[in-house]
């Protein structure tokens, strides 16, 4: 147990994550819509962008490439990666596009609803050309979601990335992160999001994800491994307080999540993620087996229920030591 989950720390393998970084405006009020909302707090946002943050605060070794706006909001947001250990180096400053801007609703469940304004917002124009190369060469784990298919530029420029990091030898990682509101249609949400599938080789899923990609509504092995995919070596589907369900080429199973009194879930799939990628990075062996991996979900498992404790994807997101707290509280 302890080589799963044994930490680098400071010199470990590089993490890159890809993709949009923006501000979430939360209510201060949770259970009411945008509109009865009667203020906001400006909350440091976007799955990526959280990804990384997990992975330094765990001990790991991560960068964000991605484009923000040449904007108080930009410089704010490059700031707390930089407060947070992530290395800011794939980072491009639009003078052109505002950073993106996204109102969240809090549903009593703490469940989210989105509102987000990008017409079009400074990550959307990355342009290829504008790719730190070295950087995403050195990656050893390269994660990325699906908004940043949605347009040109930032298409090309992640198409680009992904294979200059599939090229140099790292491990792709993908979270779809769908977030049906900023794309044109359903049916071109689904035909994208799928355009990259072959390629990632650890896929993480939602349970809601999985029904809208499968168009399935229920959540089952055959549905799951109806996405499998010949380059694929680990399969996972979140499941919120049911735990996550893991699928590899030769075995599958379930981990257990852990009880906890969930505020907002926001963050909590990408502290998940983090956990994940900081286990895998110096120790692919993990994914043929069963015992080290089940270990290493738990741990995941665990970084994400923490996360939902608090308000907001960064301030909750916790340390290796938080996480071995809960796991030998819940023993």
């Amino acid at each position: 147990m302890a080589s799963a989950l044994s930490n680098g720390g400071s010199n470990s393998s590089l993490i890159v994550s890809f993709g949009e970084m923006l501000i979430d405006f939360v209510p201060t009020v949770s259970g009411v819509s945008l509109a009865e909302a009667p203020g906001f707090l400006k909350a440091p946002g976007g799955a990526p962008a959280n990804v990384a943050i997990a992975v330094a605060r765990l001990g790991g070794k991560a960068a964000f490439v991605g484009k923000l706006g040449d904007d108080e909001f930009g410089h704010m947001l490059a700031g707390i990666l930089k407060q947070n250990g992530v290395i800011g180096d794939g980072i491009n400053f639009d003078k052109g596009a505002r950073t993106a801007l996204a109102f969240v609703t809090l549903r009593a469940d703490g469940e989210r609803e989105f509102m987000f304004y990008r017409n079009p917002s400074a990550d959307m124009l990355l342009k290829p050309e504008e790719l730190n190369l070295e950087l995403i060469r050195s990656a050893k784990v390269f994660h990325y979601g699906s908004i940043s298919l949605i347009v040109e530029p930032c298409r090309s420029a992640h198409l680009k990335a992904m294979e200059a990091a599939k090229d140099a030898g790292a491990l792709l990682s993908y979270d779809p992160n769908l977030r049906l509101p900023l794309w044109p249609s359903p049916e071109e949400a689904r035909e994208q999001i799928m355009s990259i599938w072959d390629k990632a080789e650890v896929i993480k899923v939602s349970d809601v994800e999985l029904e809208f990609i499968t168009g399935s509504d229920k959540i089952d092995d055959a549905d799951a491994m109806s996405l499998w995919h010949p380059n694929l070596k680990l399969l996972l589907v979140t499941l919120g307080e049911k735990g996550c369900r893991y699928y590899t080429k030769d075995f599958h199973g379930s981990v257990e999540a852990f009880l906890v009194k969930t505020v907002d879930t926001t963050g909590a799939g990408d502290s998940f993620v983090g956990a994940l990628l900081c286990k895998l990075v110096d120790d692919r062996s993990i994914l043929e087996d069963e015992a080290r991996l089940r270990e290493v979900l738990k741990f995941a498992n665990a970084c994400g229920a923490i996360t939902t404790t608090k308000k907001g994807a960064i301030p909750a997101l916790p340390t290796e030591q938080d996480a071995l707290n809960l796991i030998n509280a819940s023993k």
